[in-house]
């Protein structure tokens, strides 16, 4: 008798696995890079780039600024393989000069057959660095985008260094107080579209930086993470299923209260309640990994997080599959003192990024 019951149960479980294998997905990856001041050699007189010139500090050439696009190229031709073949049908990234440094971007030979599309906007940062999107034509499908100002004002908590790069601006003499004492940051890229036959959307960021310390600059990231809370508020108001994805550099792990308070994210998905955010990347923090390094300590500054519509166990449509951190071993330092971190550009080498770029899987049952 119990050898008939264990023949039964084995019969089951043999059957659930054939079925499970037979099953076939449609797999598209997410990802984010914060592509570390990817400027061109022009000097634009309405930002601040004068260190990214043939002249300047970095004595950025021609020749060092293509071998900048060839690196970045090669990794986003090469995140989320094996599992998936394809390069990113979406990625953000920060760090980006203008459009036309995107536009040389995605001809490089390694991107080129992609057919990778661009949203960018200008931001108002000093330092003339925005964030963009890049998207494969042949699967998303953008309907609609905006860029969402973030309005943060200096107060007595922001750095020194802060204060008179505000009070010093010469075009903001004659504006109004208010104006005058904004900290000007990335604004928030908001995009929705369809990818295949499904609508998304996508918030590209790239949060205040931690000038003047960690906890003085604190109130800035939160105030981004209220207006990412906001936004998405906004979309599920539109639409109770509404998928949507915060993707960028926060410069706040996934303990922070930017985005453990703010925006509300979860390290679990049995903690996500409904209409709530799930991050994937807070276990990987909780592991050891990281995506940045400092002073010998690693954190996650880049995350992708969801709305609680993306981890649903029903994979009819698009859900969540894994994430995770794009560190192959010729992105790492291998000598000196900053061995074992982001391989960055210095005076010697033309490097990648001081971030690793982060990535996620979306699958969907094939009919």
């Amino acid at each position: 008798m119990k050898l008939i019951l264990f023949q039964f149960y084995f019969a089951i479980i043999f059957s659930f696995s054939l079925q499970a294998q037979s099953k076939k997905y449609n797999i598209h990856t997410v990802a984010f890079y914060n592509f570390e001041n990817l400027f061109d050699t022009t000097n634009d007189l309405n930002t601040n780039d004068d260190e990214w010139t043939p002249t300047g500090a970095q004595h950025w050439t021609e020749e060092k600024y293509k071998q900048k696009l060839s690196n970045l190229a090669r990794v986003i031709s090469e995140i989320g393989k094996p599992e998936n073949s394809n390069a990113p049908t979406i990625i953000g990234g920060s760090e980006v000069e203008n459009r036309g440094v995107l536009e040389d971007l995605i001809k490089m030979p390694q991107l080129v057959n992609y057919d990778y599309g661009i949203i960018h906007f200008d931001s108002p940062d000093k330092r003339g660095i925005d964030v963009a999107l890049l998207y494969q034509k042949k699967y998303f499908r953008p309907t609609s985008f905006s860029n969402i100002p973030l309005l943060i004002y200096k107060n007595s908590a922001v750095a020194k260094e802060d204060k008179q790069e505000i009070d010093e601006d010469p075009e903001a003499v004659n504006e109004p107080k208010i104006n005058r004492n904004r900290v000007f940051t990335r604004d928030q890229l908001l995009i929705t579209g369809f990818l295949d036959d499904e609508e998304i959307s996508i918030i590209v960021n790239h949060w205040p930086s931690r000038s003047g310390g960690e906890k003085a600059s604190s109130q800035f990231r939160e105030a981004a993470g209220q207006l990412n809370r906001r936004i998405i508020d906004s979309l599920q108001q539109i639409n109770p299923n509404a998928k949507v994805f915060t993707i960028g550099d926060f410069n706040d792990g996934p303990y922070n209260k930017s985005i453990k308070i703010a925006l509300g994210a979860k390290a679990k998905k049995s903690e996500v309640p409904e209409f709530g955010m799930y991050n994937p990347f807070e276990e990987m923090m909780n592991k050891g990994m990281g995506t940045i390094a400092f002073r010998d300590s690693w954190d996650i500054f880049d995350q992708i997080i969801m709305t609680e519509s993306l981890i649903k166990p029903d994979y009819s449509n698009f859900k969540f599959w894994k994430a995770g951190i794009f560190n192959r071993s010729y992105l790492v330092q291998t000598s000196g003192q900053y061995k074992g971190y982001p391989l960055r550009h210095s005076q010697t080498e033309v490097g990648f990024s001081d971030h690793f770029p982060v990535y996620i899987y979306l699958i969907k049952e094939m009919k």
